[in-house]
């Protein structure tokens, strides 16, 4: 069993990821309102994204695990709260490629070993940082921000966010191990103790 089994037709999951998904969209206007598109354009892209299942299955219950929300929002409420913006970017790049794999995973004819959907993962969160950086280039440009200060600091960056996507789909994997481990000792249980000591 893979990926495809923690998109689930859940309603407390549904119910606290939309909550979780509000806090980043509104976080993501937010930050439109007071003239920082580059952030909250790619904040307002996580909620679409992460709302595809429920617009595919046109079903609001259908929603990505809770936890992949509860990362996004944590991104976002920590950047709120003061911490640097490349942590917060790092670990909201990583969220959105993993979020991307699970549902390529749910909803394309595409089935992915636990070893290679961690190193997809990966591969995709470098891909997103290396649009994010074009973005950062093109946002000092053309909005005068101040995002790419050295070359040094850009090949940290990816060095940095490829190492969080490692850990964040490492440590993503172990949970859907763990939950389909309690889950298959539950059914073992119900259908008559086959799975007791």
């Amino acid at each position: 069993m893979a990926l495809v089994e923690v998109v689930r037709d859940d309603r407390m999951n549904a119910a606290v990821g939309w909550l979780l998904l509000g806090i980043v969209a509104l976080d993501g206007f937010y930050n439109l309102l007071r003239n920082v598109p580059l952030w909250g354009g790619f904040e307002l892209l996580l909620v679409i994204v992460a709302s595809i299942p429920a617009l595919a299955a046109r079903d609001w219950t259908v929603t990505i695990p809770w936890l992949l929300s509860a990362v996004a929002a944590l991104s976002v409420v920590a950047r709120t709260a003061g911490a640097p913006f490349e942590v917060t970017a790092y670990l909201a790049i990583a969220t959105l490629a993993l979020i991307v794999v699970v549902e390529l995973e749910a909803f394309a004819p595409v089935e992915l070993s636990r070893r290679f959907a961690v190193f997809f993962a990966v591969l995709t969160t470098m891909a997103i940082q290396a649009l994010w950086t074009v973005a950062q280039f093109y946002s000092d440009r053309w909005l005068g921000t101040d995002f790419l200060h050295s070359q040094t600091e850009l090949q940290w960056d990816f060095v940095v966010v490829t190492a969080v996507g490692v850990v964040l789909a490492g440590a993503y994997q172990v949970y859907v191990t763990r939950s389909e481990r309690a889950d298959d000792g539950t059914r073992s249980t119900s259908d008559g103790g086959e799975g007791s000591v």
